[in-house]
């Protein structure tokens, strides 16, 4: 997606958190223009104060929805059904859902059907269906933290507040204990090695990204890394040079085999 790409925002203020709105405007500004704002939610509701005070700061349109039956969401039906009109009516190349309700997932392989790209925002509670469904998924905990450090910073006690605002918090980066121990994530990384290698299996980080980004919905902020090279160190389970200007990975079961095979 370029600088020109147009995106729809839609957003579930009941199920996220105002606070994350600077955050997810600043990642979705990466990928084209966001033309289309809207937050829904029953805006009678004291939950959303804080959504009502940055609406019209981040030129948010509000959408209500009256809970008509007691224990249902009618926001997720609104806007289901005005994201199905805008994918039909304007010209969009991409969405942006943000909700970490799982109910969202049909629609997000609907829009994605058609073509369109769906960056999907929600919190670590979020349903897998939700998340593996999206083109990329970041769960709002990692925005706007450091992902430098290793575990989280301190927060500030009730004295200090008052004095200066708490410090933010820094996302804690998975070890490679961790790391190693998701198997999906392990597949992942090897599978995209291995379809971007040459003869000698080194594969450039660049196409080994794009090769992800094709068939999963990945981020390597998730598991606290700033950046895909800087996961691929930290797992400890590929060769990483420089040559040429670029990043190239290899999975080390390689190293080891031409290893053995010169010893023998």
């Amino acid at each position: 997606m370029t600088d020109e790409s147009r995106i729809a925002l839609l957003i579930d203020a009941d199920n996220s958190p105002a606070s994350k709105i600077d955050e997810i405007l600043d990642e979705l500004a990466n990928y084209g223009v966001i033309n289309i704002r809207r937050a829904y939610g029953d805006w009678k509701s004291r939950h959303l104060n804080a959504w009502e005070e940055v609406l019209h700061e981040y030129a948010i349109q509000p959408i209500q929805q009256f809970a008509y039956t007691k224990g249902k969401n009618a926001t997720d039906s609104a806007m289901i059904i005005d994201a199905m009109d805008l994918l039909y009516t304007k010209q969009l190349d991409g969405f942006g859902i943000v909700s970490s309700d799982s109910d969202f997932t049909p629609l997000v392989m609907r829009i994605r059907a058609n073509g369109l790209k769906v960056f999907g925002f929600g919190e670590k509670k979020t349903p897998s269906p939700f998340v593996s469904a999206c083109s990329k998924f970041l769960y709002l905990e990692t925005l706007g933290v450091s992902v430098e450090a290793d575990v989280k910073a301190p927060v500030a006690t009730n004295a200090e507040s008052v004095v200066s605002p708490a410090p933010k918090a820094a996302t804690v980066r998975l070890s490679a204990k961790e790391l190693k121990s998701d198997t999906r994530l392990v597949n992942l990384l090897r599978k995209a090695v291995e379809a971007a290698a040459d003869d000698e299996g080194w594969a450039g980080l660049g196409a080994v990204g794009q090769h992800i980004s094709k068939q999963a919905s990945f981020d390597s902020r998730n598991y606290g890394y700033a950046k895909l090279r800087d996961l691929y160190q930290a797992i400890g389970l590929f060769d990483i040079q420089v040559k040429d200007k670029g990043v190239y990975v290899r999975d080390k079961r390689l190293s080891q085999r031409s290893a053995s095979a010169v010893a023998q």
